[in-house]
C-alpha cells in the first residue's frame, strides 16, 4: 500500500505541479477537483491526497471516481463541465491516472495476463475554466461531450471484469467479446455525436441509407459517415493494437490520423484514462494543432462505456513553447511498428 501511494503521489503531483507552473493559477483558486483512477482507491481518497498536499480551500467541490475504466477521463471532463455550467467564475482541476503497483496479476489465466502486457503507469492534469478573461490564453474550448453506457446488457457488463482466478489471485479479465461490445458501444456513441458535428451532406447520406435498409428492406451496407470532414485530429484511446486497427478500418482513417494513438501505445503503453492526453500532446509536439482545428477524443471503458469529447483549438500551438512528455524525443517519431515481431531466445 505504501508503494502504491508513492506511485500515485509521483504521478499526480508531478502532473499538477507542471500544470500550475504553466498556467500561473494558484492552488487556492481551484474550486472544483475531479480525480479518476480505476483500480487504486485508498482511504483517504486520491482527491483528499491532493487537497492535503496543495492545501486547497475548505469549500472545494471534490470528487473521486473509481472503477470506471479507461474512459473515466472523459467522464471526469463531462462532470467538470456540468459543474462549471452552474458555478460561475471557477476553475476545475481534472486529474486522470492509473496505478499499477497493487494491480499486477501473478497468476496464469490468459484472459487476465493480457492486462499485464498492456497497462503502464501514467497520468495527466487538465485545468478547465469558465472565466471569460481566460479565453485569450486557453488552448482549447470544450465543444461537446457524449457518453454512452451499455451496462444494462450482461455481455457488455462482464467483458472487462476484475475477479479472482482459480487460485485466488486477483486480476482483470478481458473477454473475447470485447471487440464486438466496443463496436456496438461506438456505434451508439457516434449515432448521438454525428448530428452534432457532421456536415449536413453526411447526415443526409446516413439518413437515406437508414431509410432504405429499415423501411424499404434494401440489402445495402450501412453508411459510415466520413468523420474526417468533422475533425482534423483523432485521439483514440490506446487500449491495444486490435482496438486501434478496428477503429482505423471502421472510421476509414489514415495512418496520419492514427499516428498519435499508435505512437502513444508504442512509447507509453496503455496508461488507461490518461492516454488521450498523451495523444493530444503528441499532436502538439509535432506542431499539428492550428487555430480552429477540431479534435475528437474517444475512449472505451469497463461497464461497458464509450465516451467522446470534442475540442476546438483557440490558438495555434507552437511546439517550441511546449513542455510535455514527448518534447525530448519527438524527432524520433513516428517509428515503424511491425505487426509481428520476433522474440530473441
Amino acid at each position: 500500500m505504501a508503494e502504491a501511494r508513492k506511485e500515485a503521489e509521483a504521478v499526480m503531483f508531478g502532473a499538477i505541479d507542471e500544470l500550475l507552473a504553466k498556467t500561473g493559477v494558484k492552488a487556492k483558486d481551484i474550486g472544483i477537483l475531479v480525480v479518476n483512477c480505476s483500480l487504486f482507491n485508498p482511504t483517504p481518497s486520491l482527491s483528499a491526497m491532493i487537497v492535503n498536499h496543495y492545501k486547497l480551500r475548505g469549500n472545494i467541490l471534490s470528487y473521486n471516481l473509481g472503477g470506471m475504466g479507461c474512459s473515466a477521463g472523459l467522464i471526469s471532463i463531462d462532470l467538470a463541465k456540468q459543474l462549471l455550467q452552474v458555478i460561475p467564475n471557477s476553475y476545475a482541476l481534472v486529474v486522470s491516472m492509473e496505478n499499477i503497483t497493487l494491480n499486477w496479476y501473478f497468476g496464469n489465466d490468459r484472459s487476465m495476463l493480457v492486462s499485464n502486457c498492456l497497462f503502464r503507469m501514467g497520468g495527466a492534469a487538465i485545468l478547465l475554466s469558465n472565466r471569460a478573461s481566460d479565453r485569450r490564453r486557453s488552448k482549447y474550448q470544450l465543444v461537446h461531450t457524449v457518453r454512452t453506457h451499455k451496462g444494462a446488457e450482461d455481455r457488455s457488463y462482464g467483458c472487462v471484469f476484475q475477479k479472482e482466478d482459480e487460485t485466488g489471485r486477483t486480476g482483470v479479465s478481458l473477454s473475447k467479446d470485447l471487440m464486438a461490445v466496443a463496436g456496438e458501444a461506438l456505434k451508439a456513441n457516434i449515432t448521438t455525436l454525428g448530428p452534432l458535428v457532421l456536415p449536413l451532406s453526411e447526415q443526409l447520406l446516413f439518413a437515406l441509407t437508414l431509410v432504405a435498409r429499415k423501411v424499404f428492406k434494401i440489402s445495402i451496407r450501412p453508411y459510415i459517415p466520413d468523420f474526417k470532414l468533422a475533425f482534423e485530429h483523432f485521439c483514440i484511446h490506446a487500449g491495444g493494437r486490435a482496438v486501434l486497427d478496428e477503429l482505423e478500418k471502421n472510421l476509414e482513417l489514415t495512418d496520419w490520423h492514427m499516428e498519435p494513438s499508435r505512437m502513444t501505445l508504442f512509447r507509453f503503453g496503455n496508461t488507461s484514462s490518461s492516454s488521450l492526453w498523451y495523444e493530444l500532446a503528441y499532436s502538439e509536439a509535432k506542431g499539428r494543432i492550428r487555430k480552429g482545428d477540431r479534435t475528437w477524443q474517444i475512449a472505451f471503458g469497463s461497464g461497458f462505456k464509450c465516451n467522446s469529447a470534442v475540442w476546438q483549438a483557440l490558438r495555434t500551438i507552437n511546439p517550441a513553447k511546449e513542455k510535455n512528455p514527448w518534447m525530448d524525443e519527438i524527432h524520433k517519431f513516428p517509428v515503424e511498428v511491425p505487426r509481428v515481431a520476433s522474440i530473441a531466445t
